[in-house]
């Protein structure tokens, strides 16, 4: 149906790549590696992100950014959050002119504050019409197992979106449509910052409703901060909010919540950080979005909580207690916007 290029060979861009090639496209991944390339193209198998997982011939994958991007009517970003600046620096001028560029990176960019697709616009120039984000109750390893999963495809353009749905949907892969760019990046972002926070709560061996009332406290502080910014209050009750934050909280394939639950085990990041393989991107992010949660007036506790502890300044057991015992408040209404009054 068309041809793609996936830049980023890890467990979620070639996850993602599956989708597309089971939905009738040809798919290029780009990866920085020559021996994970070899593997893909000899032993149809990304021996190093999804061990174990078919790739089917209309995968295939190069070192080589230009052929990878050359006359490609989707280009798909899946690269680090963090890296998406450096990576676009030097494909910026590779990519065809009339390409549509989607997002499934979830992060907010340190030191800018930028969202992925902003990033996007302002390295290559492309207007909202040819940018979209995937975003969703995504985790890797059961897209690649074909388990049935939905997502969103969120574009200012609906044509757009909807072109993109048609060309994404698969058999085991329900893409909806959405144009509220800015909630779904943001709730993409925010999650991996609370599924760290619920990964801490399960590394000191709490249950379910404290992992409970993480998750829905989370959502909200995630909602305030999308409205303030010009979300779609909808979005974060849908996949791309809801939905992801789920996922991402409840099972132990996430990163995130991997990364929370070995730090609330007594770990220090540094220890983590050596034994983690792929990003955990709330690790950076927890940054970036309570710095823009600051410069948009709106308190995100556990946001903030969570930064400081990745920089050292509170403990797991400080976090939770500091959660606990903040001044009880109003669950709704007025003056949960306010930040003199914020839960």
């Amino acid at each position: 149906m068309a041809k793609f290029a996936v830049m980023g060979a890890g467990s979620w861009g070639t996850a993602f790549s599956l989708v597309l090639a089971d939905a009738g496209n040809e798919v290029s991944i780009w990866a920085r590696r020559a021996e994970v390339c070899d593997a893909i193209n000899n032993d149809r198998e990304n021996t190093e992100y999804l061990p174990g997982i078919a790739l089917p011939e209309a995968i295939s994958a190069t070192t080589d950014a230009g052929e990878a991007l050359a006359d490609k009517e989707v280009i798909v970003l899946a690269v680090p959050s963090q890296q998406l600046r450096a990576n676009l620096e030097s494909w910026a001028h590779l990519i065809p002119e009339d390409a549509i560029l989607v997002s499934l990176m979830k992060g907010i960019e340190l030191g800018t504050h930028e969202r992925m697709s902003e990033v996007i616009a302002e390295l290559t120039g492309a207007g909202p019409d040819r940018i979209a984000v995937v975003s969703g109750p995504n985790l890797a390893r059961e897209i690649a197992d074909r388990e049935p999963a939905a997502s969103v495809v969120a574009c200012a353009d609906q044509a757009v979106a909807e072109r993109l749905q048609e060309l994404m949907h698969s058999p085991a892969f329900r893409p909806y449509t959405n144009n509220d760019v800015i909630g779904c990046e943001l709730s993409g972002t925010a999650k991996n910052v609370i599924g760290l926070a619920v990964g801490v709560c399960i590394g000191l061996g709490f249950g379910d409703n404290t992992k409970a009332s993480v998750i829905t406290r989370g959502l909200a502080e995630t909602a305030r901060l999308g409205v303030a910014i010009g979300a779609d209050p909808q979005t974060f009750s849908g996949l791309a909010g809801m939905g992801d934050l789920v996922a991402t909280c409840s099972s132990p394939l996430s990163r995130n919540r991997t990364f929370g639950e070995k730090l609330g085990q007594g770990l220090t990041v540094d220890e983590v950080s050596a034994q983690t393989r792929q990003v955990a991107e709330g690790v950076k992010s927890c940054i970036s979005v309570s710095e823009l949660a600051r410069e948009n007036g709106v308190e995100m506790p556990i946001v903030e909580h969570v930064a400081a502890l990745i920089a050292g300044e509170m403990t797991p057991t400080e976090l939770v207690s500091a959660l606990i015992s903040r001044e009880a408040k109003h669950e709704v209404g007025e003056d949960s916007q306010r930040t003199d009054s914020i839960d």
